[in-house]
């Protein structure tokens, strides 16, 4: 079991920027995919973006080029560096892992809101 707890959410303009931190409550080192993934109301989640274990990444096609995805395994640690926001970013931004041991087991954050205003 991996609890995951996110961090850094807030209020902020258009232009600017916030880094969002998801620490797990267990190693990351075996982790093999972490991603964030954001909802806002009515609407489904969707991925934002992900890191692997060997530390390729991959991104929505909205965020390519303003938010960037990084882990610190010895922090236990996934970050999320959003630049350049806009008020479209708008959303309850969620933390996710996904662990494979024999079977596959996926963990979620209790999610943190990020508000752009214009």
């Amino acid at each position: 079991q991996v609890r995951l707890v996110e961090s850094g959410g807030g209020l902020v303009q258009a232009g600017g920027s916030l880094r969002l931190s998801c620490a797990a409550s267990a190693s990351i080192f075996g982790i093999n995919a972490l991603a964030w993934y954001r909802q806002t109301p009515g609407q489904q989640r969707e991925l934002v973006a992900i890191i692997a274990n060997s530390g390729g990444t991959s991104y929505a096609d909205s965020v390519k080029g303003r938010f960037t995805i990084s882990r610190d395994n010895a922090k236990n640690t996934v970050y999320l560096q959003m630049n350049s926001l806009k008020p479209e970013d708008t959303a309850v931004y969620y933390c996710n892992a996904n662990q494979f041991d024999g079977s596959w087991h996926t963990y979620w954050g209790q999610g943190t809101q990020v508000t752009v205003s214009s």
